[in-house]
């Protein structure tokens, strides 16, 4: 198998058929051997009779079911862990990535690259969308020491060597990307214009992308773990100053009884800090109990057009 792409589906099933088209004029191109993996994240719109139809009418589609909607990224995981291509190419369902992209891909990967991805440049996001995601990837480069491009999706190809040492790593939080550029295989990124989305919109609103952010700026860094230690220290310090100038001026005679507003403001501020610092200790301890309890990071209700030994993983 040559060229394997991975597509998650979740709430776009109108623009399935257009993107399956759309794939195979392209793929047809390139290789012969080649696969498409549809992965059915119990998508609301009941996607999964379209996979299953597509399945039947045309072998070169898999179909993966997951029991239940388990997110994204783990879709993601679940189909990069099925695929057999040397390389792999991740995107999403929306057409939103255009499919004849993946010939620029795989043009770029030959000349010795073992991951490209492409760069949405003219993205159709509203403001806010596309501000929350600069914002989060700031947060996340300074927290992580890596650094991550804001306009890079999942749109890429990766090298087999890639795809085998992605497999490896079973976090249960992952982010696809952050991942692979983990790894750090040789890289390149291709610009490319991102298109209207063919049908649906994003289940991705502010609270999800909070909550995504730092589940996994907690699981890829201990570095706001550490930055809490440094803040303790700066406000133990200013503390410290602090009473050293209360005693000079009680000593001196000029100690007056105002300050109580001040007193006040400053229990607020560091319990308010304490509380945080709590809770960010406990995104931690969380993190190490969803890994402990050892669960598998998806589970599989039902696998079309894949082998029978596969059929039983």
């Amino acid at each position: 198998m040559e060229i394997s792409v991975v597509i998650p589906v979740y709430g776009c099933r109108e623009a399935l058929p257009e993107l399956h088209k759309r794939l195979t004029d392209t793929l047809v191109k390139i290789t012969e051997d080649y696969e498409i993996i549809l992965v059915d994240d119990c998508c609301p719109q009941n996607s999964w009779e379209d996979i299953v139809k597509m399945c039947s009418e045309d072998s070169k589609v898999k179909g993966i079911h997951l029991s239940r909607n388990f997110g994204q990224q783990k879709a993601v995981t679940a189909g990069v862990d099925e695929a057999a291509g040397n390389w792999v190419v991740v995107m999403d369902c929306d057409l939103q990535d255009p499919p004849e992209a993946i010939t620029t891909l795989y043009e770029k990967a030959m000349e010795g690259y073992d991951v490209v991805a492409m760069r949405r440049v003219g993205r159709k996001d509203g403001f806010f969308k596309k501000l929350s995601s600069k914002l989060y990837y700031m947060v996340f480069d300074y927290l992580s020491g890596m650094k991550m491009d804001n306009a890079v999706s999942n749109y890429s190809i990766a090298s087999r060597t890639v795809i085998d040492s992605f497999k490896k790593l079973r976090e249960q939080n992952r982010d696809y990307m952050a991942v692979i550029r983990w790894l750090g295989f040789r890289y390149a990124s291709i610009d490319y214009k991102a298109e209207e989305r063919f049908s649906g919109k994003s289940s991705y609103n502010f609270f999800k992308r909070i909550r995504l952010a730092m589940q996994i700026i907690t699981s890829q860094t201990n570095r706001p773990l550490v930055l809490s230690i440094n803040i303790g220290f700066f406000i133990a310090f200013v503390a410290f100053l602090y009473i050293i100038w209360l005693g000079i001026q009680y000593f001196t005679g000029t100690t007056t009884i105002d300050g109580w507003t001040t007193t006040i403001a400053s229990i607020y501020l560091v319990g308010g800090i304490i509380l945080i610092f709590m809770g960010l200790i406990g995104l931690y301890i969380g993190n190490i109990f969803n890994e402990v309890k050892n669960r598998p990071i998806y589970v599989v209700a039902q696998k079309l057009n894949f082998d029978a030994d596969d059929e039983e993983n």
